[in-house]
């Protein structure tokens, strides 16, 4: 069972919460109704994800086969058949095709919107896995922009305005995300003497630049997110001070690839660290306070 978890890449499936970001900072997410539609577009994309997941680790069988960490996934290890894979891979597409189907009686008038959105999603991600992966930076950036397509989704399957801020706060904090993973596959291949054609155009002391450049960014988006009217309106002007708990979080993040130099992905340092999970938790109560008892 497990093994069959780990080619669905099920971890991964928290990146699709973003899909929950409109519904959060607009104060609704007691609404049952908007709730079940982001629970439906959550679900519809993280089949979309996996299936895509499934087409990228069937691609890189052998050089998977050649990486230390991931020659352990199912297809290249051999704990799963390419046969059972592909078997896999056309149930989550047929299975994705029919919940869109089922949704168009569901999120009514954005439902073509949100259906755009998940078939632009699957095809950029597969030009992504058979060619852009190994294009400097346009990589990173297809990462990133995927990020905002969740929130998007989520936008056009509630129906809630997604503010021009939030979409760039998305897609840098994305690329911190993204730039981090390339960063960690840097010194991994330094240490192995191994390196692959997606690391091409890349070295580690881009990485930290870019890395620094990008998290200051963020931290700069979440400010004007903060700041703009329609926030300062919808909630109380103290939404301003959450930004301590932002630039906390980056500043740990930072220490943790720069200084002790984690080379794991993003997630499975968020996944680890007590501190980022503890300020999380932190920033998620302090907005909650905001949104829902001014």
């Amino acid at each position: 069972m497990i093994k069959y978890l780990k080619l669905l890449r099920v971890e991964q499936w928290i990146k699709n919460f973003f899909v929950f970001v409109p519904l959060f900072f607009s104060g609704n997410i007691t609404n049952f109704d908007l709730l079940g539609k982001s629970i439906f577009a959550f679900i519809i994309f993280s089949l979309a994800a996996s299936s895509i997941y499934i087409i990228n680790d069937y691609s890189d069988i052998e050089s998977d086969r050649k990486h230390p960490e991931k020659r352990r996934r199912p297809l290249a290890s051999g704990a799963i058949s390419k046969r059972t894979a592909l078997i896999f891979l056309f149930a989550l597409i047929s299975l994705s095709i029919v919940l869109v189907y089922c949704g168009a009686q569901y999120f009514h008038h954005n439902f073509w919107k949100f259906a755009t959105i998940i078939a632009f999603y699957f095809f950029m991600n597969l030009a992504y896995t058979f060619k852009l992966k190994h294009v400097a930076i346009i990589d990173v950036s297809i990462i990133s922009l995927g990020f905002v397509l969740r929130v998007l989704a989520g936008g056009y399957a509630t129906g809630i305005f997604i503010s021009q801020w939030a979409i760039l706060l998305t897609f840098v904090l994305a690329l911190v995300l993204a730039i981090g993973k390339r960063r960690g596959e840097l010194i991994n291949a330094q240490i192995s003497g191994k390196t692959r054609k997606a690391l091409d155009g890349y070295n580690v002391q881009f990485a930290d630049i870019a890395l620094s450049v990008s998290c200051t960014l963020a931290i700069v988006c979440y400010l004007m997110f903060t700041l703009s009217p329609e926030v300062q309106q919808r909630f109380h002007a103290r939404v301003f001070y959450t930004v301590i708990f932002v630039v906390f979080a980056f500043l740990r993040y930072l220490q943790q690839t720069l200084v002790y130099n984690k080379t794991e992905s993003p997630t499975k340092i968020i996944y680890r660290d007590r501190y980022i999970q503890i300020t999380l938790v932190l920033w998620v109560a302090a907005f909650l306070l905001q949104i829902y008892f001014k």
